[in-house]
């Protein structure tokens, strides 16, 4: 009987063992179901909703990708400093090009190497203005090294005998040199940089007026040759220009010197605690901007076919300055472009180019073109205003 009780006690456990068993595992099973079919719903409800929303950030909707990658391209460009000046170009070209009364000759050929001629000079001294006004100062001298350097080419080659690439060579060693003058009296003597190059650019002026007594000289004609590449071909002074535009914005963007100078503009006393050698920097980007002053000044004498002692003075100087500042730098320091500096270069050689082709009289084109820059600036101002306005 007891036995009996036993094993029915045992049957029943053994039973109630099996019994539980099946039902833990059954339970289990729809809790994993319960748990997948959710996690289908989540994964179903986020699809859609990442559908509607565009994706994942930085990612383009299905079926969409080229104009959103149009859309992305267009609001980077729309945010680069260069871009405002751009509009203006672009808008001073139809003006000239399509609407004004020099749209009929506006784009001959003729007419587009003269504007190349125009904007070279200036992107090319603008490239050292850029530099220099970045770092808080300004060179007034260009001008006038653009004038003293083929004089000194000249008297190298025809009274001196000396060969005619040495001569360049040493022309554009003297820019150098002047720019080094220009940097020790402006750092290390401690002169405004604005009372020192107007200095040395009076100098070098009395210099070129001295020695040629005023009067023209020829290009030398060992010279001629490689004068064919600097100057005398109709594009040559513009491949220069973009070459040289297109290497020092990648000095300035890409570069530790383009960092330092940078630095040296924005904060003198932050970059020197940070281990910036700021007199170093400001020593070079002065010798650069004599230096390209030197190579405009050859190019020009090249492209003319004659040394004239009246080329060059402040003009140059001021067009590179006022490209520059149109071009997104400012005067302060700190804030710069050397692409933006070409581009406000090619808007003033748009301005001359295009009242001339107008028939626009000598007299009273230098109020037009005053005006014209104003107009331009005031356009750049307002478009980087509202270029701010919308990144903000």
């Amino acid at each position: 009987m007891l036995g009996d009780r036993r094993a029915g006690a045992d049957t029943v456990s053994v039973t109630a063992a099996q019994y539980r068993q099946p039902v833990r595992l059954p339970t289990a099973g729809k809790a994993e179901r319960a748990e997948r079919e959710e996690r289908a719903e989540v994964s179903d409800t986020v699809q859609p909703t990442a559908e509607i929303a565009g994706g994942p950030p930085g990612e383009p909707k299905p079926g969409s990708k080229p104009w959103a990658w149009l859309r992305t391209a267009g609001s980077v460009f729309v945010r680069q400093r260069e871009f405002t000046v751009f509009v203006v170009a672009v808008l001073l070209v139809i003006y000239f090009g399509f609407i004004s009364s020099a749209a009929a000759n506006f784009f001959t050929h003729d007419n587009l190497v003269v504007l190349s001629q125009y904007a070279a000079p200036i992107m090319i001294i603008a490239i050292g203005e850029v530099l220099l006004l970045i770092c808080g100062e300004i060179d007034l001298s260009p001008g006038f090294v653009y004038t003293f350097a083929p004089f000194l080419m000249h008297y190298l080659i025809d009274f001196w005998g000396v060969p005619a690439v040495p001569a360049i060579l040493l022309s554009l060693l003297m820019g150098l040199v002047v720019g080094w003058v220009n940097g020790f009296l402006t750092v290390t003597v401690g002169l405004p940089s604005f009372i020192t190059t107007l200095g040395t650019g009076y100098i070098l002026l009395g210099l070129v007026l001295t020695t040629s007594h005023a009067f023209p000289a020829p290009i030398p004609v060992p010279a001629v040759g490689i004068g064919h590449w600097l100057g005398t071909y109709a594009w040559s002074e513009i491949i220069w220009a973009v070459i040289l535009t297109a290497i020092f914005h990648v000095v300035l963007i890409r570069t530790r010197w383009g960092l330092y100078t940078v630095a040296t503009g924005g904060n003198k006393l932050g970059a020197t605690e940070a281990g910036v050698n700021v007199a170093r920097i400001k020593y070079g980007n002065f010798m650069i901007t004599g230096t390209m002053g030197a190579l405009a000044g050859i190019q020009i004498a090249f492209q003319t076919n004659t040394i004239d002692p009246s080329s060059g003075g402040y003009t140059p100087m001021f067009y590179a300055v006022t490209a520059a500042v149109i071009g997104g730098t400012a005067m302060l320091g700190g804030v710069g472009s050397i692409l933006g500096g070409g581009l406000g270069a090619i808007v003033i050689a748009l301005l001359l180019d295009g009242f001339t082709v107008m028939g626009i009289s000598a007299n009273p084109l230098d109020i037009i073109l005053g005006g014209a820059i104003l107009v331009a600036m005031i356009v750049n101002v307002q478009l980087a205003r509202l270029r701010e306005a919308g990144r903000a």
